[in-house]
């Protein structure tokens, strides 16, 4: 055998990871054989507990992160080694059930399969990891066409490229939700702008709670920066409130620039947004002339439909798309909008890895197992959401009622202390899930599990969330 090179040397997992003697590397084969070897029983009776066999190892801390990142939490922190499906292992060892598919994002959990298969089939065949937007390789063209397939079933693709009303338009150019949702905005800008400059200053309409990205404008949205922002007015509505909404309509009139609302709020406590209120949005749109965005980065790729927007009976002008389209792999968004408001440059809304051809193809693969997977997907989703319902009727004094939908459902405490106390019981028996308590009135636990979630997976979490309600261990 040929000796290593000194340049070789610098390109082992040790020497990049600063680690000479090897344990995070046997703590990541360890734990990665325990997962994917374990009987799905064994990984149940488990979850919460110390695993034993799985080496520690001397892990990099974050004393480097900013402080709103944990900067300064060094000591034994319980941060992820290494996962497989809907199970992580943490570098202290402890086993975990995600109920959150990662960061809402994981969309077939951790390091699935087939998944792995096409990425590999795609690096073989010769697909590049990223490009210039310039020359778009044929994966990337070919999301752009089923994107378009998605949200019009049926449609005669000859008749549909030429009707500039239709959705038949997409930026795949963002690598980010943030930056598909800063294009929509820009566009209803100039929108605005070239249709109805003379009425005054542009007025944009949202669900108070909402969340479309960390751009600057889309953060204003949501009640930040007001200081610098002069010439455009916000206006904030309470969600599924037609009154509310048909007012304030009433009152700005043809200056309302656009419409923008997420169909299921996670930041807002998983609300979901009726239909009839987003087709009386829709309406009222037409009649002055505004324009509507859905936001589907968090339900998009996570229903049996793949685009939630299908269930709604409303054609919005612009669909943004995230998150889960790739199931982690690698950032890409995509933003679906009418043709006929195609208004911004090549480099006016774009990311420089928004084009990736892999990612692209990876996605392709998760819309395929969305659609081949349809009926199970909906089934898993029903029933995890009909146990959740069951824990509020049964819990009516902790919890208000069980929200969200599918696998993206959530229990709305009474109480902020108990929703933070369930929470950190929850994370303690290994049950990893968020709360939404930072807003007042805010008192939600929140789940979004990967598609990979059955019915067993459903009652384990159930049960297990009862177990909790019932003993309630954060009062003693």
């Amino acid at each position: 055998m040929a000796a290593v090179t000194a340049q070789e040397e610098l390109l082992t997992f040790n020497a990049l990871m600063a680690d000479p003697s090897g344990g995070v590397s046997a703590a990541l084969a360890v734990g990665r054989d325990f997962l994917t070897q374990t009987p799905r029983s064994e990984l149940f009776a488990n979850v919460g507990k110390t695993i034993d066999g799985i080496p520690s190892a001397d892990f990099p801390d974050k004393r480097w992160f900013q402080r709103s990142y944990g900067r300064a939490v060094t000591a034994n922190p319980e941060e992820l080694l290494t996962g497989a499906g809907l199970f992580y292992l943490t570098e202290q060892r402890k086993l975990f059930l995600d109920c959150t598919g990662g960061h809402y994002q994981m969309t077939w959990g951790y390091d699935h399969p087939e998944l792995r298969q096409l990425l590999l089939d795609g690096i073989e065949r010769g697909i590049v990891w990223d490009n210039h937007s310039n020359i778009p390789p044929a994966p990337v063209k070919r999301l752009a066409a089923k994107l378009i397939e998605l949200v019009n079933p049926g449609a005669d693709p000859h008749e549909l490229v030429n009707d500039d009303d239709r959705l038949n338009t997409v930026l795949t150019g963002c690598a980010t939700g943030s930056v598909a949702c800063a294009a929509a905005m820009k566009i209803m800008l100039l929108h605005y702008a070239r249709t109805k400059r003379e009425k005054g200053a542009p007025v944009f309409i949202t669900l108070d709670g909402n969340y479309h990205g960390t751009d600057f404008f889309a953060q204003r949205l949501r009640g930040m920066w007001p200081e610098y922002f002069t010439n455009v007015e916000l206006v904030m509505v309470q969600p599924n409130a037609p009154e509310e909404l048909g007012q304030v309509f009433a009152q700005y009139g043809e200056r309302v620039a656009g419409f923008w609302a997420e169909p299921i709020m996670m930041n807002r406590e998983a609300i979901v947004i009726e239909p009839e209120y987003l087709q009386l949005a829709r309406s009222l749109c037409d009649e002055t002339g505004a324009l509507m965005a859905l936001d589907e980065i968090q339900t998009g790729f996570w229903f049996p439909e793949v685009i939630y927007t299908k269930r709604l009976g409303v054609q919005p002008d612009f669909i943004v798309l995230g998150k889960g389209m790739t199931a982690g792999f690698h950032p890409l968004a995509a933003l679906v909008y009418r043709g006929r408001l195609d208004v911004l440059e090549q480099y006016d809304a774009i990311s420089t890895n928004g084009n990736a051809a892999l990612a692209a193809y990876l996605a392709l693969g998760c819309i395929a197992m969305v659609e081949r997977d349809a009926e199970h997907i909906g089934e898993a989703g029903e029933h995890y959401h009909e146990g959740m319902k069951e824990l509020a009727a049964d819990f009516p004094e902790l919890l208000v009622e069980a929200r969200g939908a599918a696998h993206m459902s959530a229990l709305k405490f009474r109480e902020v202390a108990d929703a933070l106390g369930f929470h950190r019981s929850a994370v303690e028996r290994g049950l990893w899930l968020r709360a939404h308590a930072y807003h007042e009135g805010h008192s939600t636990v929140l789940t979004k599990f990967a598609l990979p979630m059955d019915a067993e997976v459903a009652d384990f979490a159930v049960a297990a969330m009862r177990e909790l309600l019932e003993e309630r261990p954060w009062r003693s």
